[in-house]
């Protein structure tokens, strides 16, 4: 059919776009209106049909009130006026009764008969209605004036000469049999049942759309790829299928284009970061290979732009728990959605740490570290360390250091540990290395100079100022600016452990703040060491820490005293009291895992600070971990004999353990929480002894290499792949975490009988007749005498 006006006729897209919903809205607005004017021109009925019941009903008025006297000149003016009016004995009588009748009314007396207002309008001066009558202007009826557009002028040589054309009048009637037909159309699509298909059918339908979404996504891709500079306005089209509105494949098609937008960022970025063009830049000429290489720029900026932002929607909507726009996609399916689009964030944040809008990534990916849904919480935390641990410059660390700090600090340090674990993997080059580095090269360059200058070549000379000008070429950073991003990084995560150990020593975040102090206590400040020491003192005597948290106390401690803190002169006695004290704690149930950080910790406070130990201090140590070692794992007894075996060697004379004669005077007191004063000289480890009998193998061979003085060589020496490893490589080695036994046990070499014995063929003869008897005879009540025996056992 053809339309007789000149609107636009609406796309087929435009069409399709037309859901559902819209229509139902637009029938429901249409019945609504009919609604309106029908109660309107009811409630017109209503007013009018009340205006003439009040008429009717009103009281008449009397002509004359005697209660009221009327002035002379009132009267006088009456009378005038009825000497002027008609005698009533010349008036019919129909014309009296009419009089009369009309005098009852109460609207006839308060009318204006010579008006031709209603009833119940207002008075108005006949004077002011003509008067306003009169200045309405005259308008006679002529053609309408038609509207001009006024068009480019034409330049001639007599002047410039305006040109203009008449704007088409649209006509209403056609106007009005067009909205006729618009509206009788989508009577139509309304009316139209919708076919109802089966489960089987729907599922068919469904995969043939998705068919078809899937093969536009990867068509629109290829072509991305294959030539990115001159198909970079397609990224728009396989952007807008996020906007998928079928119900039916909404959110596979939007998880499929998120991840495939994803994969074209990673490929077609360039390795630098792109700036905004200045206005000179602008103006000035450029060749058409440059010209097409700023557009592509521009038009990947703004399109990856555009992308993060629709990332961003996703998750933003998900968290607020509300849909966009429509309902096409279910509060449940949004966060499969959600998922989806966190994982391109994370994988944009570990891919492109270069480009643009990095930071507004870390923005978006920091608060998530925190989120309620593990999932999520766990890809955002990976991510941030995969960034750390491949960023060698160190500018996309620190600005994931800052986010973490500001974020911290304004959630008032109440977040989730592993944010601030994440601080664990960073990587530090500091200026210590890089002078050792100086002074290696400049000793190299001082001592083959004068040799250089004497027999080096020509060609090796112009070598050499190649590859510096490559060097320069490279653009490599240099180390200078490495170290001070580094330097700037550590002072915002000391910082951030610095306002947690004063004003948050109740937050989660405390055992990752000790374990990260004491990783990095080496690169602390020595004027900050007396104030941190007394404040992890403080907090180990508050009671409020767990056994871990105290034991990364001990540990930060320590770390603290065996680098820089050589030079002060620190009693760390009480950090060892503590830590005899509570070894004991130490069990196989839930304590196990913090024997790995005690093993950790003996090796910094007894091995590497051998020097400032005393003798009784290593003898009391030895004989407790050996007493530790009976109630813990198998994988903590190896750890633990593998330290006594270290202690043993860094201390020779600790064999007098070995001996079961006593030196010295006292008796040994176990239970004396002060190593100094608890007399081990005095005791042996019998301990040895049981654990040659334990089921561990390797627990075995442990023991036995002890008591035989732990020998370097011969028979009850080690092997290698025991001697060699660390007390804590070998906990790790030997765990049970995975429910498997190292080494496995070995299958019984027992051979399978040929019959298999059941029922009495077990049992001897004898013994089944004694046990036929007692089972046969009736049980009776005997009293229990034990005295007889008692008596016989005496004697």
């Amino acid at each position: 059919i053809k339309r007789r006006n000149k609107k636009q006729v609406p796309s087929f897209r435009k069409l399709i776009k037309t859901s559902k919903v819209k229509l139902e809205n637009k029938l429901k607005n249409k019945q609504f209106k009919q609604q309106s004017t029908i109660k309107k021109y009811r409630k017109e009925q209503r007013k009018l049909r009340q205006a003439v019941k009040d008429a009717v009903s009103k009281k008449p008025i009397p002509l004359e009130d005697p209660k009221h006297k009327r002035s002379v000149k009132r009267i006088e003016r009456e009378e005038e006026e009825e000497e002027e009016a008609l005698p009533l004995d010349m008036m019919d009588e129909d014309d009296l009764q009419l009089m009369k009748d009309l005098g009852q009314r109460a609207s006839f007396l308060t009318r204006d008969l010579s008006s031709s207002e209603p009833v119940h309008a207002k008075k108005r001066k006949h004077k002011s209605v003509i008067d306003k009558y009169e200045k309405i202007p005259r308008t006679l009826q002529t053609a309408p004036e038609k509207e001009l557009i006024h068009l480019l002028p034409i330049k001639d040589k007599s002047g410039i000469i305006p040109q203009t054309r008449e704007k088409p009048v649209t006509d209403i009637k056609q106007d009005e049999e067009d909205q006729e037909e618009e509206m009788e159309l989508e009577e139509d699509i309304t009316e139209t049942p919708i076919q109802e298909l089966t489960m089987e059918e729907h599922l068919i339908e469904r995969r043939k759309k998705l068919q078809e979404k899937k093969i536009q996504i990867a068509a629109l891709a290829s072509a991305i790829l294959s030539d990115p500079e001159s198909n970079i306005k397609k990224l728009k089209e396989l952007r807008s299928m996020l906007m998928e509105q079928d119900p039916d494949v909404a959110v596979t098609v939007r998880k499929l284009v998120v991840v495939s937008l994803m994969e074209l960022f990673k490929d077609i970025t360039p390795s630098y970061k792109i700036r905004p063009l200045t206005e000179a830049e602008k103006s000035t000429k450029i060749r058409k290979e440059t010209q097409k290489l700023r557009e592509f720029e521009e038009g990947l900026v703004s399109q990856y732009k555009f992308y993060l932002e629709n990332l961003e929607q996703i998750v933003k909507d998900w968290k607020q728990r509300k849909l966009k726009r429509s309902n096409v996609v279910s509060l449940k399916a949004y966060k499969g959605l959600a998922e989806v689009a966190v994982k391109s964030l994370c994988e944009l944040l570990v891919a492109l740490p270069h480009f643009n809008f990095h930071n507004n990534i870390i923005v978006l990916i920091v608060p998530l570290m925190n989120d309620m849904s593990k999932s999520i919480s766990e890809m955002c935390c990976e991510a941030v360390k995969k960034l750390f641990k491949q960023d060698k410059l160190g500018q996309a660390s620190l600005g994931v250091i800052k986010v973490i700090s500001g974020f911290v600090k304004g959630r008032n340090y109440e977040v989730r540990p592993e944010v601030s674990l994440r601080f664990l993997t960073l990587h530090f080059i500091f200026k210590l290395q890089k002078n050792k580095f100086l002074s290696l090269k400049k000793k190299n360059l001082t001592k083959f100079s004068k040799e250089r200058s004497f027999f080096c070549p020509p060609w090796k000379k112009a070598e050499e100022k190649l590859e510096r000008e490559l060097r320069e070429a490279e653009a490599s950073e240099s180390t200078e600016k490495k170290l001070k991003l580094h330097t700037e990084t550590l002072n915002i995560v000391f910082v951030t452990y610095f306002r947690i150990l004063k004003k948050a020593q109740r937050s989660p975040l405390l055992p990752a703040v000790l374990e990260g102090l004491a990783k990095f206590a080496h690169l602390i400040n020595v004027e900050f060491f007396d104030d941190l020491l007394v404040v992890l003192h403080t907090l180990i005597e508050s009671g409020d820490l767990s056994y871990q948290e105290n034991l990364h106390c001990v540990q930060t401690a320590f770390h603290i005293l065996s680098g820089q803190g050589d030079v002060l002169n620190i009693d760390p006695m009480k950090f060892y009291t503590h830590l005899y004290k509570t070894l004991f704690k130490l069990h196989a149930g839930a304590t196990n895992e913090g024997v790995e950080i005690v093993l950790q910790c003996l090796d910094v406070m007894l091995t590497k600070r051998r020097k400032q130990v005393s003798h009784q201090r290593a003898l009391a140590f030895i004989k407790r971990l050996c007493t530790l070692a009976l109630q813990v794992l198998p994988n903590s007894s190896i750890g633990i004999l593998a330290t006594t075996r270290v202690l043993m060697h860094t201390f020779p004379k600790t064999d007098l353990l070995l001996d079961n004669e006593s030196q010295g005077s006292g008796v040994f007191l176990p239970e004396l929480d002060e190593p100094e004063y608890c007399n081990a000289q005095n005791t042996a480890l019998w301990e040895l002894h049981a654990l040659r009998r334990h089921y561990h193998p390797t627990v075995q061979r442990f023991a036995t290499h002890l008591i035989a003085g732990a020998p370097s060589e011969g028979s009850e020496a080690l092997k290698p792949e025991l001697s060699r490893r660390s007390a804590v490589e070998l906990f790790e080695n030997y765990s049970m975490a995975t429910m498997t036994f190292n080494p496995p046990v070995e299958p019984s070499n027992s051979k399978k009988k040929d019959k298999v014995l059941q029922g009495d063929s077990f049992l001897n003869e004898d013994l089944n007749q004694l046990i036929k008897k007692y089972c046969s005879e009736v049980a009776t009540e005997t009293s229990l005498d034990f005295t007889q025996y008692l008596k016989t056992s005496l004697q």
